[in-house]
């Protein structure tokens, strides 16, 4: 039973060896695969790589000028060489060292606990110091084997060994199938056995030819490349012999410089002249991959292969990476011969472009040889050319002047309407055939390998794009954002009926409008999405069981099978191929074909099928070759996202960060950081990712390309951040997690907090002594301010006696005061009394008669009126009332003297006697005048003070102080 089962499990292995339509390993021969350039502005080192390496998670380590370098897929990084010389070879060990050798310098890096790489020299173990150049590092098991052109190095068990062949010089070392090979100049190739070198025994065959690649060819037998010689095989034994090849010659003129097997039947070589050369097992010539096609440079330094089976060439100037197991490969029209594609076809040993400057063609091998692709234009065939398609064994295209049948490099002329832009077989039992063009609908008559033009339909005028049928003998045909549905007779000679739908019976407002059959169902796009034709009640409804779940390519302006239930959505140059699954699922992938977005003709978009498994896709510069065939993507081979660093956002070094820790333990200052990660897959589509970090993000986050992500002021406490990967095809990788402890401030530690302990009890004892002090200081303060209250209180007793004092003196003057103004009244009533008693003995004078009772004569009373006279002059009265007012009213004449100086004594006296309030006639007493003469001097004694007639003369003097 088991041997049944292992015949049918051989069996099954060669069926699909032989009849597969292709192989998942296998290359493209037609176009030319993505070359991704890293330049010397990019890695920011020399421009000289002369090795490469690739370690288990898939970093690239190049020998360069300048130093080590390293990329993850995201960040270089460059580790200069401790000697600052030039690093010429890397290897990169199983145990994760990297073994360099240069100028006068072997030995290893490994990385320090800030995930750094640091360098650690085996050739200063050496007893003199090295003077020589090491050029290639060998890797065998515990044994690493340095090779300059001098001497070979063997460095085991922490000893080193070395083979000089009495200064014979030595080209380079080389490893296949465990075996060691060395090419001695002049003495030729030579075998290392127990740190030995045995000559190989047919040397004599690559004598002189120089070997500079040595691959296995098999389990047992090995291909030699050779500098100008070409290529040779050699077998277990020894034996040499040429190797037949397509390009034999042409290698021995570009000057092979190393090599490499890939994908394990594919033979890679690099040259000096002129790039990179791939051949097959056979023999056959695969692929040239140089300048012209996207390479830096053509002078190869190195080559290598990464886990995606990616060729890495270090060049003499730069750093590429070739897709070669990639499913898009390319053809540039860098000249613009061919202008832009819009339609394709493969027929009878022909690969045919139609573009908008003609129709151009070019052999197209079935057998998968290699051949330059030189595509000429078709004779007549200049201008538009709008569709290809084959009908019945004929090609037809469609043409801005008309269409024509291609036979070969020749085309005919069919039928004369201008602008085919679609050609239909109704069906295949049936020989009518429908084309749409710019004035409407024509009609051909299709027998098989014929073709021929029937007439054009009259009643209908409009340009058609696209035609589908609705049902036997109706059809609807679309262009120009209009959509008709024609219903035709049963032999299609006429139209019986046109009917037309743009923007009713359910159709929305939409800036295109197109028909397409979808798993024979009629579907109708619209930038509202697709719309659905429902015969019974003659409505268009919206598509919602596949627009749900179509997304933004339910909105697609075009829909072009790939078979199998699998069809092309293209929404403005975006495309995704979408799988109707059993069971009403459906697959849509976006990511297979989003490198070519924006790259394309919008609403011109074209994806011709070569085959089922091969789609040739138009772009803005020439095209791009699509193999479905294959799935380069291995689980199992997936690397999870690599932690890279993580960094202050303050600080120029990275924060601590061993990947070997269990928690990154990072200081409270350094809070807000950057998290750097990278995905070592290399895919010509950004990869994506997405993180999360608990206590602050327990969800995921959205997918981004940026390869870093920053959090600013973290508390204090841990985290877990976790990051993932999603590759181009969907698949998402395993999770890497990092647990991050943001430290507390050093106040908040525990020996802080010792401290604090410290200082609370110091603080307490300073206190208690403190207060001890200020309790002592209070008590003579308190017994200080008794004193001073007391003082105090003495003081202000003094204070309230002497006022007390004050104000009995002030009583007593206030009361002298009162006295003196009680006397200045009396006096001046006496003088007034005084004078009022004159003036009427003055008149009690004049009123006497003598005896004869006549009046008696002046003469008589003179002398009695002189001593009236003499009374009322006399000024003692006044003194007595001057010095008086003066004591009462202080200093009164003197202030008003001072503010009015032209005031007479009269004035002065009239001031007096008013400021006491008296009246006109009391002062007329006084002054011995009349009331009149009182108004008249109050009238001049206003001029002389200034004083209006609204205020009080009275008020005015008493207010004079």
């Amino acid at each position: 039973m088991k041997f049944l089962f292992k015949i049918f499990f051989l069996f099954f292995i060669i069926f699909g060896i032989f009849f597969g339509e292709s192989k998942a390993n296998d290359i493209q021969y037609l176009a030319s695969p993505w070359v991704q350039q890293f330049t010397k502005s990019t890695y920011k080192a020399g421009n000289q790589n002369w090795g490469l390496s690739v370690d288990q998670n898939g970093l690239i380590y190049a020998a360069n000028s300048d130093g080590l370098l390293e990329y993850d897929g995201a960040y270089w990084n460059l580790y200069p060489h401790p000697n600052k010389g030039i690093v010429r070879v890397a290897q990169v060990h199983p145990d994760g060292k990297i073994y360099t050798g240069g100028q006068s310098e072997f030995g290893y890096w490994l990385k320090n606990n800030n995930g750094r790489l640091t360098y650690h020299s085996i050739s200063k173990r050496l007893l003199k110091d090295l003077n020589d150049e090491i050029w290639k590092i060998i890797i065998q098991d515990h044994r690493i084997i340095f090779q300059s052109f001098s001497t070979i190095y063997i460095y085991e068990n922490d000893k080193i060994k070395t083979i000089t062949e009495d200064g014979e010089p030595f080209l380079f070392a080389f490893q296949a199938n465990k075996r060691i090979f060395v090419e001695k100049i002049p003495s030729g190739l030579h075998e290392l056995k127990n740190n030995k070198l045995i000559p190989v025994s047919g040397k004599e065959q690559l004598k002189g030819h120089n070997i500079l690649s040595i691959l296995p060819f098999d389990a047992v037998s090995f291909l030699i490349g050779t500098a100008k010689g070409g290529l040779f095989l050699m077998s277990k034994s020894g034996e040499i012999t040429p190797w037949k090849n397509d390009i034999n010659e042409e290698l021995k003129n570009v000057q092979i410089n190393n090599g490499i097997k890939l994908l394990n039947h594919y033979y890679v070589f690099g040259t000096i002249l002129n790039g990179i050369y791939i051949l097959d097992e056979n023999g056959s010539f695969v692929q040239h991959i140089n300048k012209s096609v996207g390479l830096q440079n053509n002078t190869v330094l190195s080559l290598t292969v990464d886990k995606q089976s990616n060729i890495w060439s270090g060049l003499d100037n730069g750093i590429d990476r070739i897709a070669i197991n990639a499913d898009l490969y390319y053809y540039s029209d860098n000249s613009g011969k061919l202008g832009t594609i819009y339609s394709a076809k493969i027929y009878q040993g022909y690969l045919y472009l139609g573009t908008n400057q003609g129709l151009f063609y070019t052999s197209w091998n079935p057998n998968k040889k290699y051949q330059p692709i030189d595509f000429k234009m078709i004779h007549g065939s200049q201008g538009q050319v709008w569709n290809l398609e084959v009908i019945n064994n004929v090609l037809v295209c469609g043409h801005n002047t008309g269409t024509f049948q291609i036979q070969g490099t020749a085309m005919s002329l069919l039928s004369p309407k201008t602008g085919g832009w679609v050609i239909k077989l109704l069906s295949p039992h049936a020989p009518y055939v429908l084309q749409g063009n710019y004035t409407g609908v024509s009609l051909f008559n299709s027998l098989p390998n014929a073709l021929t033009y029937q007439t054009q339909y009259p009643n209908f005028r409009s340009g058609v794009q696209l035609l589908e049928t609705q049902s036997k003998n109706s059809v609807w045909a679309a262009g120009y954002n209009e959509l008709n549905l024609l219903k035709f007779s049963d032999d299609f000679s006429v139209i019986k009926q046109i009917k037309p739908y743009a923007q009713k019976n359910g159709l929305p407002k939409s800036g295109y409008l197109g028909v397409y059959k979808l798993a024979a169902i009629n579907v109708f796009t619209t930038d509202s999405g697709l719309y659905v034709y429902d015969e019974l009640i003659d409505k268009f409804t919206p598509y919602h069981q596949l627009n749900n779940k179509l997304g933004t390519f339910s909105k697609a302006n075009k829909i072009i099978p790939a078979g199998n239930n699998s069809y092309w959505f293209i929404n403005k140059t975006r495309i995704a191929l979408v799988d109707l699954l059993q069971g009403g699922q459906i697959r849509v992938d976006s990511i297979k074909l989003a490198s070519l977005e924006d790259n394309m003709m919008k609403y011109y978009e074209n994806i011709s099928a070569l085959n089922p498994n091969q789609y040739l896709i138009s772009i803005d510069n020439g095209f791009s070759l699509l193999n479905l065939g294959r799935d380069n993507f291995k689980p199992n081979n997936v690397p999870a996202p690599l932690i890279r660093n993580i960094r202050s956002l303050f600080s120029t070094d990275s924060i601590i960060f061993n990947k070997n820790e269990e928690i990154v333990d990072i200081k409270y200052k350094n809070n807000s950081i950057q998290i750097s990660y990278a995905l070592p897959f290399y895919t010509e589509t950004p990869v994506q990712y997405q993180f999360k970090l608990t206590n602050t993000q327990e969800e995921w986050s959205e997918w981004s390309k940026l390869p870093y992500k920053e959090f600013t002021n973290l508390a204090v406490g841990q985290y877990v951040f976790t990051v993932r990967a999603k590759l181009p095809n969907g698949f998402i990788t395993k999770e890497t997690k990092v647990e991050i402890e943001i430290l507390p401030p050093w106040y908040r530690t525990w020996y802080a907090y010792l401290g604090y302990l410290i200082l609370l009890v110091l603080a307490i004892k300073e206190v208690r002594k403190w207060y001890n002090k200020k309790l002592i200081k209070h008590e003579k303060q308190v017994k200080k301010a008794y004193l001073l209250k007391q003082e105090e209180l003495l003081k202000q007793e003094a204070i309230r006696a002497q006022q007390h004092l004050i104000e009995i003196k002030n009583k007593q003057l206030e009361q002298e005061l009162y006295n003196k103004n009680k006397e200045l009244t009396n006096a001046t009533m006496n003088i007034v009394q005084k004078n009022e008693l004159l003036n009427a003995l003055n008149h009690e004078l004049l009123q006497l008669k003598d005896e004869n009772g006549n009046k008696l004569q002046p003469e008589q009373l003179q002398k009695v009126a002189k001593i009236l006279k003499n009374a009322y002059e006399d000024n003692m009265d006044w003194h007595l009332f001057e010095q008086s007012f003066n004591e009462t009213h202080e200093n009164f004449f003197k202030k008003l003297k001072h503010q009015f100086p032209e005031l007479m004594p009269n004035d002065l006296k009239l001031c007096a006697y008013l400021r006491l309030n008296m009246s006109s006639k009391e002062i007329a007493s006084l002054l011995n005048i009349t009331t009149r003469g009182v108004e008249i001097r109050r009238y001049r004694l206003r001029k002389k003070l200034n004083i209006t007639t609204e205020q009080n003369l009275t008020d005015f003097l008493m207010n004079i102080s």
